[in-house]
């Protein structure tokens, strides 16, 4: 414990000082005490009251003495506060090789279940929100408690051609400098001063980056990953899909088609840009309609896992591999989100003055209570 007034405890010199008085006083009464024929008659006289209920009123007020003492001088203890600020980024690809069909019903489908659960069933205090990644990337959703909000965002996701992991970094990076103080922008250049995980510290906040290709464009994904290891942001990725490239299908929410299969991007979802001349015809699947789209690189379904890892071992976070809806599952489920909390120092001074007031209401009940002759 720590006093941010130490001086005022000299008042703790008042504790013996009162209770000396009390001991003259009472020996000051003895002396002169009245003497009396008949002792008997006296103690029939005076209520029965033990020694102890006399002196008590008196203790209970040397307690709210010092009570009252130890609150003027401000006493402060250190203890674990939560922080209310903690935000998950969750980065999630929506490049046109998630319509991929080589985990059921596709890529992204899985992807929106395993987000949509994981946003449903968080129980922690930390804020979470949303950047959706293509050719581009964007915040889909501020760091918000808001499920209903986040659980839109995902069910309206939409497909685009592209992969930024880079981008993607930077724009989680800005969604967390929102409401973080402590996190700078990518506006802000960092000097060679500022901390980095080498120190051993990390803010609580974190990144989840999900994708199933390479990068493609955009700012260079271990650079952006540099970045946020200089603002001790750590980066958790997740290599999505099997290593077998094939074929891709898309329902129409995820390609932004309407009901007559035009390809729109308007207002309603959350990815990408608009699309030409890669629809190629459609098929059924699973009772639903779905389309099939071509014109994507093969070697863009592969999972750039060296730039995972990298991404991951620069910012201090992790790698993971999930290919298919269980292994993704589980994935989500052993994301940390139970967060360290920062050790703050704390005023309880207000918690000693009233106890003090406390004790003094007590002393006064207990010296009606006793002493009434």
């Amino acid at each position: 414990m720590r006093f941010a007034w130490p001086l005022a405890l000299l008042l703790l010199a008042l504790v013996p000082i009162v209770a000396l008085l009390y001991w003259r006083w009472l020996h000051r009464k003895r002396k002169f005490a009245v003497q009396y024929s008949s002792l008997s008659l006296i103690r029939e006289a005076m209520p029965s009251t033990s020694t102890w209920r006399r002196h008590l009123p008196f203790g209970l007020l040397l307690a709210s003495l010092a009570s009252l003492a130890l609150g003027a001088a401000r006493p402060q203890v250190v203890r674990d506060v939560s922080e209310n600020q903690t935000s998950i980024i969750l980065a999630l690809d929506v490049s046109r090789s998630m319509c991929a069909v080589d985990v059921e019903p596709n890529r992204l489908a899985v992807a929106q279940d395993a987000a949509r659960d994981f946003v449903v069933n968080h129980t922690g205090d930390a804020q979470i929100g949303i950047v959706a990644f293509a050719s581009t990337a964007s915040v889909v959703v501020p760091p918000t408690n808001d499920t209903q909000m986040l659980v839109d965002a995902i069910d309206n996701f939409r497909t685009s051609f592209g992969t930024a992991l880079g981008g993607a970094q930077l724009k989680a990076i800005d969604a967390i400098a929102e409401v973080n103080d402590d996190v700078a922008s990518t506006d802000v250049e960092l000097g060679d001063g500022d901390s980095s995980p080498d120190d051993g510290e990390f803010q609580a906040d974190i990144i989840v980056l999900l994708t199933d290709g390479a990068n493609s464009s955009g700012p260079d994904p271990l650079e952006a990953a540099q970045a946020a290891a200089g603002r001790q942001l750590r980066v958790f990725t997740i290599g999505f899909g099997t290593d077998q490239p094939t074929q891709m299908l898309c329902g129409g929410t995820q390609l932004g088609v309407d009901q007559f299969g035009n390809g729109e991007f308007g207002g309603e979802g959350f990815g990408g840009d608009s699309f030409g001349s890669d629809l190629v015809g459609s098929s059924g699947g699973g009772g639903g309609r779905g389309t099939e789209v071509s014109g994507q690189p093969p070697q863009l379904l592969v999972i750039d896992e060296p730039t995972l890892q990298e991404i991951a071992a620069t910012t201090g976070g992790e790698y993971f591999r999930a290919a298919d809806a269980v292994q993704l599952g589980e994935v989500f489920r052993n994301l940390p989100t139970d967060f360290e909390q920062a050790p703050e120092e704390v005023e309880v001074s207000v918690w000693f003055s009233a106890a003090g007031f406390a004790l003094l209401l007590a002393a006064l009940a207990f010296s009606l209570r006793f002493n009434r002759y």
